[in-house]
Order: structure tokens, then C-alpha cells, then sequence
């Protein structure tokens, strides 16, 4: 079976929100990390400091196939086609992968099966 990495960076106020809809679509467990967002022009608010959008980067190892399902779904649901939206996603292949739960493996095989 072939992983990727599915990373989907959103706004912290959607977090909630983008895990459902990815488990929905297929993704089984998720780590998140947060950070801060500054876009290319600078936000200034009062005395001069400047306003950081925080966001939640949810990384997710999936089946290459049910990327895709997942990866459209985050897309269609948070408008990430939209450059007004501060989010976005992308995917990277992996070639090595260890520690995956294998519970979540066996779940992955069944949702691929369904999908074929």
C-alpha cells in the first residue's frame, strides 16, 4: 500500500470542524500542530503590532487513493479553492512509513475496497 502525507492548513477557529469532515471522508487518525499565519502584506493593528492569524496544521498519513477523497473534501468544505481563504492543503508522497496502528491499516484496506 502506498502513503502520502496529507497536510491541511486552516484556521484554528475550523479545526473541530476540518477533523470531522476528514473523518468522514475516510482519514483515520490526525496530528495537529499550531502555529501562526502571516500573510504577505502585514495586518497593523493598534501601536504599531502586528495581528498573526492563528492555524491549526492537521497532518494526516493516508492510502495515496483515499488522499484524494479526503484532500476534495477538505477543499469543497472550507472553500480552500477560494484565495481569499487563509487555508489551504497539499500532499506529499511517502516511501517509508513506520508505526502506523495496525487497526487504522486494517480500516484503510476496507475503505479501498468499498472505493474499487
Amino acid at each position: 500500500m502506498k502513503f502520502t502525507a496529507l497536510i491541511a492548513v486552516i484556521q484554528d477557529k475550523d479545526e473541530e470542524e476540518a477533523i470531522k469532515v476528514a473523518k468522514e471522508a475516510g482519514a483515520g487518525s490526525v496530528t495537529i500542530l499550531h502555529g501562526k499565519n502571516i500573510g504577505l502584506k502585514e495586518k497593523k493593528v493598534f501601536f504599531g503590532l502586528t495581528l498573526e492569524e492563528n492555524v491549526s496544521a492537521l497532518l494526516f498519513i493516508l492510502p495515496r487513493k483515499l488522499s484524494l477523497k479526503v484532500m476534495k473534501s477538505l477543499r469543497v468544505s472550507f472553500d480552500l479553492d477560494n484565495h481569499e481563504n487563509s487555508g489551504f492543503a497539499f500532499t506529499m508522497p511517502l516511501s517509508h512509513v513506520a508505526g502506523l496502528d495496525t487497526d487504522e491499516l486494517h480500516k484503510f484496506e476496507d475503505d479501498i475496497k468499498t472505493m474499487i
